[in-house]
């Protein structure tokens, strides 16, 4: 099952934080607190899981090698978690499709959809750029969680 309602009614709940899980090298899994959100793919029809990671991350380093994830997202007892396949966007994993412009507005619509506000765009977006953030894609695979109560 792919749909990803349930992970999306967590998010506005605890501030979009979910637990972002990617494979290291030894097959180990390394494991982050993010931002996250719903959104519409930017290039293609369907709905993904979507966060901003800083560049040089060690998230950005496992997923270059191994494109596939787990994000969990919770609020009190509830959770839904999302196993998928990732995509990088950002300025040191370009797509053809996506320049600079765009890549500024996803990083932005990311945000929102993490329930996130900002009083000066022109400032995060500057930050954005500084910081070499990316644009994470998680194409959903497999959606579960428990049941609501």
């Amino acid at each position: 099952m792919t749909d990803l309602s349930a992970f999306a009614e967590l998010i506005p709940m605890d501030h979009g934080l979910c637990v972002f899980n990617t494979v290291r090298p030894d097959r180990g899994i390394q494991s982050s607190v993010v931002n996250a959100g719903v959104l519409e793919h930017p290039l293609r029809a369907g709905r993904v899981v979507g966060l901003v990671a800083m560049g040089g991350s060690r998230k950005l380093h496992n997923l270059r090698a191994e494109p596939r994830a787990t994000i969990v997202a919770r609020a009190g007892w509830r959770w839904a978690t999302v196993e998928g396949s990732a995509e990088i966007v950002g300025p040191d994993d370009p797509h053809p499709d996506v320049d600079g412009e765009a890549l500024r507005l996803l990083l932005q619509t990311i945000f929102r959809a993490a329930g996130g506000t900002h009083e000066d765009w022109g400032a995060y977006d500057r930050a954005m750029a500084e910081e070499r953030r990316a644009a994470v894609l998680l194409t959903p695979l497999r959606v579960y969680s428990n049941p609501t109560a």
